[in-house]
């Protein structure tokens, strides 16, 4: 779509002052996708370089804003990545076509903030942490699980812009469990569920998207029974919380996520232990 308001594209790498009306621009699949009548200049991050994805010396992944869907899903995974089935899980999650796949970015599909953000699922679900860049060069770090915390909501303030994303080793290498849900078949999703377990202290992390309108994590330091991760997520999800829009009724994402949580509940917990 033309963006007709828009009167200027300016390159990210250089150091301008921020104004009303100003956006980053990624790969462009949401902006260019339906009217920003709001939008005045484009800030184009597609020159700046960054590298789409390095492990660090610790072993973490380092994955850039602008990395792609197709570039995060033909990346190798070492051997000891026990979570790498999740990668190309959470890829296949998206409603997009190839051409999407090549365009759209990572840091687009967390800073859109959908709960249907299948970015936001993968990297919440693996302790990721979000590097932010204010104008002015100051740094931030918060967690992907706190950086949602809406519908279309996130933590950004005017003008600062999502650098990268980190998953910690020790997430890496833990197992997990996915589960997706839509009413059709290549639909939006109405509910994902991922649960992994550490691999040194075997905790079990739970976390809730799509079904949500933000990401919700429960923790359990021990295997939990049926009955008390029932509870932890009624307690965990407020009435409110379940997404209500053409792609599911709450009723329904609420009670997939139920269904989900125990299911991989007994795959993370139950079978493990025979």
């Amino acid at each position: 779509m033309d963006l007709n308001t828009v009167t200027e594209v300016r390159d990210a790498r250089r150091r301008d002052t921020w104004r009303p009306g100003d956006a980053w621009l990624g790969g462009g699949t949401y902006l260019f996708s339906e009217p920003q009548p709001h939008i005045r200049r484009l800030i184009d991050l597609s020159r700046t370089g960054w590298e789409p994805l390095q492990l660090t010396a610790e072993g973490d992944l380092e994955i850039a804003a602008t990395c792609t869907i197709a570039q995060l899903s033909r990346f190798p995974k070492p051997a000891e990545w026990a979570a790498a089935p999740l990668f190309e899980q959470c890829c296949r999650a998206f409603l997009a076509s190839w051409k999407i796949w090549n365009m759209a970015t990572v840091g687009g599909n967390l800073c859109n903030a959908l709960p249907a953000g299948p970015m936001i699922s993968l990297t919440a679900a693996l302790d990721g942490v979000c590097r932010l860049l204010s104008r002015t060069g100051s740094v931030r770090e918060v967690p992907v699980a706190d950086f949602v915390i809406g519908a279309g909501r996130k933590v950004l303030h005017e003008g600062e812009l999502l650098r990268s994303v980190t998953l910690p080793a020790r997430a890496l290498a833990g197992r997990t469990a996915f589960r997706q849900a839509s009413l059709y078949g290549l639909g939006r999703s109405g509910a994902l569920v991922i649960g992994a377990v550490d691999p040194i202290d075997g905790e079990l992390t739970l976390t809730i998207t799509a079904s949500t309108v933000r990401p919700i994590q429960l923790r359990f330091a021990l295997p939990p029974n049926a009955e008390a991760l029932r509870e932890a997520v009624e307690y965990a999800v407020e009435p409110g919380e379940y997404f209500d829009d053409i792609h599911g009724l709450p009723a329904w994402r609420r009670h997939m996520t139920f269904r989900f949580a125990e299911e991989i509940r007994r795959e993370l917990t139950e079978e493990a232990g025979r």
